[in-house]
């Protein structure tokens, strides 16, 4: 069933305190559309700037990626962002960020893509995630990401957007500066209230958690010890759930359940190498692998 990212591509300089990646694709789309097709066909929607470098495209055209909704804008210039990670890699710092198409109107859906069924809204302003989800044609399943700006300067475009989402998707320090609280738990409900059906709350290193109306599953992470560059993990978490409920074209427990554990593989995969690089080099099968694994890894018997 039709999968759909709307969000940001970039260009990217990451920083850590042992390597540094200049100059590298990057954005919330970018990373959910490569992750997302590991599992699943997704179709992308996004605006580059005409200085947007060809290999970056090369890189995107050679998954299962439908690129129709991909705009390159003449005159316009690429979403730009370089940021420094801390020694334990949970904390980074943004040192640039340079807007330019984001600032601008966003893409519009293609008319071809209009039919998704799935569709997943990443990171950007809340009031243009609440446009996209105007020109879709009955959605089954609506699913955001935010962050603390939005929370902290948009918040009523926010609670907006939640007002017409299925689920929303947010980190730990999201989810209690949105709901003013110290208890997931407790704010994950609250966030219930406010219309989305589950809450999915990130714990980085710690995992995720999944809140509905009548359930709470808490999941580790998928370890790996070669973790290079966390940039894009939470869109590569929310690309593996994503894509694994389009594919399955459920939403019960048990397929939930399932689908925050392919999250966890993916994410796990992406963050062993800057930029694309590991999700380049990894298949279905390297996906898979992992899924059996991370079972077997929580088998109590």
């Amino acid at each position: 069933m039709s999968l759909l990212v709307t969000g940001t591509i970039g260009v990217d300089t990451v920083e850590t305190t042992h390597s540094r990646a200049d100059d590298i694709l990057g954005g919330s789309a970018a990373y959910f559309a490569c992750a997302a097709s590991l599992v699943h066909p997704v179709r992308l929607v996004a605006a580059v700037g005409d200085d947007f470098p060809a290999d970056f495209r090369q890189v995107l055209e050679g998954r299962n990626i439908d690129l129709a909704g991909l705009e390159t804008r003449a005159g316009s210039k690429t979403f730009r962002w370089h940021g420094k990670y801390m020694e334990d890699m949970n904390d980074r710092e943004s040192l640039r960020t340079d807007l330019n198409i984001v600032g601008e109107e966003p893409p519009v859906i293609p008319e071809a893509f209009r039919d998704s069924k799935y569709v997943f809204l990443a990171n950007t302003h809340p009031a243009v995630q609440k446009q996209f989800v105007g020109q879709l044609a009955g959605p089954e399943l609506i699913v955001c990401d935010t962050m603390d700006l939005w929370i902290n300067a948009f918040r009523d475009d926010l609670l907006s957007t939640l007002k017409i989402v299925h689920g929303v998707v947010m980190n730990d320090s999201e989810a209690k500066m949105l709901m003013d609280g110290t208890d997931l738990i407790k704010c994950g409900r609250q966030l219930l209230d406010l219309g989305p059906q589950f809450v999915v709350i990130k714990k980085g290193e710690h995992g995720a958690m999944l809140i509905t109306r009548d359930a709470l599953v808490s999941l580790p992470v998928y370890p790996t010890d070669k973790v290079k560059d966390p940039t894009g993990a939470g869109d590569c978490f929310a690309a593996g759930m994503m894509a694994h409920i389009a594919r399955t074209r459920k939403t019960d427990l048990p397929t939930m359940k399932m689908a925050l554990a392919y999250g966890a593989c993916v994410a796990s995969i992406a963050i062993e190498d800057f930029s694309m690089r590991a999700l380049q080099a990894a298949d279905a099968d390297t996906v898979q692998q992992r899924v059996n694994a991370y079972r077997q890894m929580l088998t109590l018997e």
